[in-house]
């Protein structure tokens, strides 16, 4: 019984033993992870993040001060240069209005004085008592009496109606050009403030022409120092995942600005191609601004490729003993994720890809 017993536990460490043996004859072709050198487009970019908005966009106000009347343009409408957009109804303080109403009657009072001292003159001169420039002063001095009369006129119009004496409509707000009304600011019953040399005034409505857009943005002055104007571009719209936008490096801020202790250039790109897509805006996109490319090159994940000073190298799994043996290559453009092999590696050679160490 005892011999049958060891009998049977050597039989035991045998099989495991051969199993153990077994297992580790075959493991080199288990235990690495390769990929396969292929071919690819190496794009390298920089990036710059910003929003699509009009090339020219305007404030309109007013040049009267008074109450908004009519509102005759809604945000969305297209609009010519000089189609009527809002009515301003003046509403003049009771001391505004009283100066301009005594304005007119004193300015009265001084052309009729102008006028009786000129028939007096006009009757001397005609006597030949005075000389003809002497004359000539008087007849200055009621022309300007008259312009002091029609300048008060005008004032106690435009206070009253917002019409000039020669008809002229102040009170109608036209579009100072052809666009799109993006923003209106009033309503009616709103006061209004005029725009003057001295202050800004109530902006009313806000306005552009949507047909020349373009993309105003930032980039980091990582990246800054690789652009020049004229490089292609690509847009990604945040709200319009599948559009395809392309545009053109226009230019470039010469000055650095410091925003969230980064330090970051403004650029603008004009929108060359916009593939039938409508673009609003306000829109917040990304550019991807091409600075080199290249076509149908080798390739292979950049993290498997180890750099020691100026040269590079990547473990290759032989295919016949199945072990990996380093290879020096020369690797050329990377876009962070792959990088171009143009010496050391054939098409569809493997390389060994370690697995990540792990932090102790």
């Amino acid at each position: 019984m005892k011999k049958l017993i060891v009998v049977a536990a050597v039989l035991l460490v045998l099989g495991v033993l051969g199993f153990v043996a077994t297992g580790s004859s075959n493991s080199p072709e288990s235990t690495h992870t390769t990929v396969a050198v292929s071919r690819a487009t190496i794009v390298d970019k920089a990036l710059a993040v910003g929003e699509v908005v009009p090339r020219q966009e305007v404030q309109v106000k007013s040049r009267i001060s008074g109450i908004v009347q009519t509102v005759r343009a809604e945000v969305g409408d297209r609009v010519a240069q000089g189609e009527p957009l809002l009515v301003i109804s003046p509403n003049p303080t009771p001391l505004e209005y009283a100066e301009a109403r005594r304005a007119v009657d004193l300015a009265e009072v001084d052309l009729d004085n102008a006028r009786k001292v000129l028939v007096r003159y006009e009757g001397l001169y005609a006597k030949h008592l005075i000389s003809e420039a002497e004359f000539e002063v008087h007849k200055t001095e009621q022309a300007q009496m008259e312009l002091r009369h029609r300048l008060a006129v005008e004032k106690l119009e435009l206070l009253e109606r917002g019409v000039t004496a020669d008809g002229t409509e102040q009170n109608t707000i036209v579009s100072p050009i052809d666009g799109t009304i993006l923003e209106r600011l009033v309503s009616e019953g709103d006061p209004v403030v005029p725009l003057t040399t001295y202050q800004a005034g109530t902006p009313l409505l806000t306005m552009a022409p949507m047909s020349e857009l373009i993309f105003k943005g930032t980039v980091d002055e990582i990246d800054v120092g690789k652009l020049a104007t004229g490089m292609p571009v690509e847009i990604k719209v945040g709200a319009l995942p599948d559009a395809k936008v392309q545009g053109t490096l226009s230019r470039i801020s010469p000055k650095a600005r410091k925003q969230d202790n980064a330090t970051l250039f403004d650029l603008e790109i004009e929108l060359t191609e916009i593939a039938g897509t409508t673009l609003r805006a306000g829109y917040s996109a990304n550019a991807d601004i091409v600075i080199r490319r290249k076509d149908s090159v080798l390739v292979v994940p950049e993290r498997l490729v180890t750099f020691a000073g100026d040269s590079a190298t990547v473990e290759v799994l032989d295919s016949t003993t199945q072990q990996p043996s380093v290879r020096v290559i020369k690797t050329g453009l990377s876009d962070g994720l792959q990088i171009e092999v143009s010496e050391g590696l054939a098409l569809g050679e493997l390389v060994v890809e370690r697995p990540p160490k792990e932090i102790e």
